[in-house]
C-alpha cells in the first residue's frame, strides 16, 4: 500500500509530539497507543514525514527530525528520530508572528521564502497539516489554499477558518480534495471533557446553569494566545474561545442561557508544554437542589493532539483515494472543536465508521 505522504505547516510541540510518536510506533509498533484502531485502510507505519514548513531561522534547512527539538519547542522527549529526508524550508511569515511569540521565535531576512505549492506539488503531498500559531489567520487561508492547488487534502489543526470559509471548500470540492477542522480537538484535553460532563447534565434530566473553564500552560502556544491584537482584542478571542465554548455547550437544549465562561489565564514558561485546566460545572437536580462539581486535569499538550492529528491524516488519505472533494463532515464532527456541524460525540464516532466502512460519502 501506498505511503502517506505529509507536510506539516508550524514545526513546533503538536509536530514535535506528532514526528516523535509515529516514528517510535514504527520501531516500536507493541507500544502503539493514542490512536482509533477502527481505521484500518493505513496503519501508523504509513504515515511518512516529507516536509515541513517554518520561519524559525534555526530550524529552516534542518531536517524534521532535528527542528522539531529546537526551541522555543518544549514538548518532552520521548524518542528521538533517524534522519527523516525531510527538510524544513521556509514559508512567509504573514501574520504569523503578529505577538509575543516574536521574542521567542528568531528569524533571519536573509533566509528567502520558498515557493510553496511548487514544493507541495514536487514532493507530492498527500496532507497537509497546518499547526501554526492561534490567530495566523492570513496565513492558515494561504496555506490552505497552496496546498489544495498543489494536489494535498489539508487538515487545519487551528481555529482559523477553513472549513467554514466558501472559496476554500469550494476549490477542494472542485479538486477532489479533503478538508478536515477546524481547531482539533485533543484526545483526553479540557475541551472534550467539558463537553461530555455538560452533556451528562441533561442526559440525567438535571438542568446546568452556569460553567467555567481556565486554562494556562508554558508553551510558546500560551505565550501567543495572550498577545494582544492590533485592534487591542486577545488573539484568544479571535476563535479560540469561539471555538471551545461552541464544543462545550453547542449541544446544550438551554445554550442560549447558560452562563459559560472559558479563558486562558496565565502563561507560565517553566510548565514547558504540560497544559493544566481547572473546570467548574453548576446546576439544578431533582426540587431544584444545586449542584456543582468542580475538576482539574494535567496534560503534555502536545501529545494530547498529535495523537488526533495522526487520525486525521489517515483519514484524509482514505478520502483521497475516493476522490472524494470538500469537507468531511463526520470525521470534522468528531475530531474538531469548531466543525461545520456540532454533533453528539457517540452520533459523531457512529458516522465517522460509517464512512470508514464506505457506508457514508463524508
Amino acid at each position: 500500500m501506498a505511503k502517506i505522504n505529509v507536510a506539516i505547516v508550524g514545526v513546533g510541540d503538536v509536530a514535535s509530539a506528532l514526528v516523535q510518536g509515529v516514528e517510535n510506533y514504527k520501531k516500536n509498533p507493541d507500544k502503539t497507543i493514542g490512536i482509533l484502531p477502527e481505521i484500518t485502510q493505513y496503519s501508523i507505519n504509513d504515515i511518512n514525514f516529507v516536509l515541513g514548513i517554518d520561519v524559525n531561522s534555526n530550524k529552516v534547512g534542518r531536517d524534521l527530525s532535528e527542528a522539531i527539538f529546537i526551541e522555543p519547542n518544549c514538548n518532552m522527549k520521548l524518542f528521538e528520530p533517524s534522519f527523516l529526508n525531510a527538510p524544513v524550508i521556509k514559508g512567509p511569515i504573514m501574520d504569523g508572528l503578529d505577538s509575543n511569540i516574536k521574542d521567542i521565535v528568531p528569524t533571519d531576512n536573509n533566509q528567502n521564502p520558498t515557493d510553496i505549492m511548487n514544493e507541495i506539488k514536487n514532493r507530492n503531498i498527500d496532507v497537509t497539516v497546518i499547526l501554526l500559531p492561534t490567530g495566523s489567520h492570513e496565513a492558515v487561508k494561504f496555506y490552505a489554499k497552496s496546498a489544495i492547488e498543489a494536489g494535498s487534502c489539508v487538515v487545519n489543526g487551528m481555529p482559523s477558518h477553513v472549513v467554514k470559509d466558501p472559496e476554500i471548500v469550494k476549490k477542494a470540492e472542485e479538486s477532489h480534495l479533503s478538508l478536515m477542522g477546524d481547531d482539533v480537538k485533543s484526545q483526553i484535553g479540557a475541551t472534550i471533557i467539558h463537553r461530555a460532563l455538560a452533556n451528562l447534565f441533561p442526559m440525567r434530566g438535571a438542568i446546568l446553569d452556569s460553567t467555567i473553564q481556565l486554562d494556562w500552560g508554558g508553551s510558546s502556544d500560551f505565550c501567543n494566545l495572550l498577545t494582544p491584537m492590533p485592534n487591542g482584542s486577545l488573539r484568544y478571542e479571535e476563535g479560540k474561545r469561539q471555538s471551545k465554548t461552541e464544543a462545550v455547550i453547542a449541544n446544550l437544549q438551554n445554550k442560549d442561557t447558560v452562563n459559560c465562561q472559558i479563558s486562558a489565564v496565565d502563561y507560565i514558561p517553566f510548565l514547558k508544554n504540560q497544559k493544566e485546566a481547572y473546570m467548574r460545572l453548576e446546576g439544578r437536580v431533582f426540587g431544584g437542589a444545586p449542584v456543582r462539581v468542580d475538576i482539574t486535569m494535567f496534560v503534555e499538550d502536545g501529545n494530547n493532539s498529535a495523537g488526533i492529528i495522526a487520525d486525521c491524516i489517515r483519514v484524509s488519505k482514505i478520502a483521497k483515494d475516493r476522490k472524494i472533494g470538500g469537507i468531511l463532515e463526520s470525521a470534522c464532527s468528531f475530531f474538531a472543536k469548531h466543525p461545520p456541524e456540532q454533533l453528539d460525540d457517540y452520533i459523531a464516532k457512529t458516522r465517522l465508521l460509517e464512512f470508514l466502512e464506505n457506508k457514508r460519502e463524508r
